[in-house]
């Protein structure tokens, strides 16, 4: 675990001093991150501009919901992002080959080759917007509630990670599964809001069979204590850890089953 540690460590510090090199970049990728927050948060103001509420939540309510889901996919964003390259940047043209000669888990060698700074950004603004909504909601906070949001913001950013490699790993069977990757990745959009304005079979969907729902809305709802989804809420960090470990074992299967493009 120390060595991966220290590994990390130095392929973050490279990345960093190459995307210093070009400061606008950086500064503008960070700022284009927080500004795409802060425009979800002016559409809901907009929003409940015209209504007192949405089938019952408040404005801080969703606020609270989009605080945490901005936060739990800042983890992926940082740490993750890479996945999304996994077919067209490793698999497709070979490039793959050469983390598999390497004595270090590919896994972690494709992860730790980008670490993406945007999402700073994303993680910046998410903690603004939940500082904001927990100022403005009626919740009781104690050691015990401060550890169990950090732990259900954890859980929520492993099973973002682990959504997107269950799908960036079909990409040893299909060569690129970016466009499928892609679409399941939109539906975590649906988290964002109250999973109780939607279908009752949307909302099975987003809860069992592709999880969003434990990524936002199932969290906060066990500090609002809301429609008694609170005690599933606490079922977060099991699913987050099932979730992966299903994940990666469809990863495994991939690698074990990979064939080199030979160009």
């Amino acid at each position: 675990m120390r060595r991966y540690a220290r590994l990390y460590y130095l392929f973050a510090k490279n990345h960093l001093k190459v995307m210093m090199e070009y400061r606008v970049d950086f500064l503008i990728g960070i700022l284009s991150v927080a500004l795409q927050q802060f425009a979800g948060v002016f559409f809901l103001s907009v929003v409940f501009g015209h209504i007192q509420n949405l089938n019952g939540w408040t404005f801080y309510e969703l606020l609270f919901i989009y605080a945490i889901a901005a936060c739990g996919r800042s983890i992926h964003h940082i740490f993750f992002d890479n996945l999304w390259t996994l077919g067209w940047q490793y698999i497709k043209p070979g490039q793959l080959d050469r983390l598999l000669i390497r004595p270090i888990n590919p896994f972690f060698h494709v992860c730790a080759d980008r670490l993406q700074q945007d999402g700073f950004g994303q993680l910046l603004i998410g903690s603004v917007i939940l500082w904001t909504s927990v100022s403005h909601l009626d919740l009781t906070w104690g050691a015990g509630e401060i550890l169990m949001l950090l732990l259900l913001i954890f859980s929520s950013g492993v099973l973002f990670v682990a959504i997107n490699l269950f799908f960036a790993a079909l990409s040893f069977w299909m060569t690129d599964s970016m466009p499928v990757l892609w679409a399941v990745f939109n539906l975590s959009e649906f988290a964002r809001f109250p999973l109780t304005i939607y279908h009752k079979g949307l909302q099975f969907f987003l809860t069992w069979i592709i999880p969003y729902g434990f990524t936002a809305f199932l969290p906060a709802a066990w500090f609002l204590d809301r429609e008694g989804y609170a005690y599933v809420a606490a079922a977060a960090p099991i699913t987050a850890a099932a979730a992966m470990a299903l994940a990666y074992s469809v990863w495994l299967l991939g690698l074990k089953n990979y064939s080199s493009t030979g160009s």
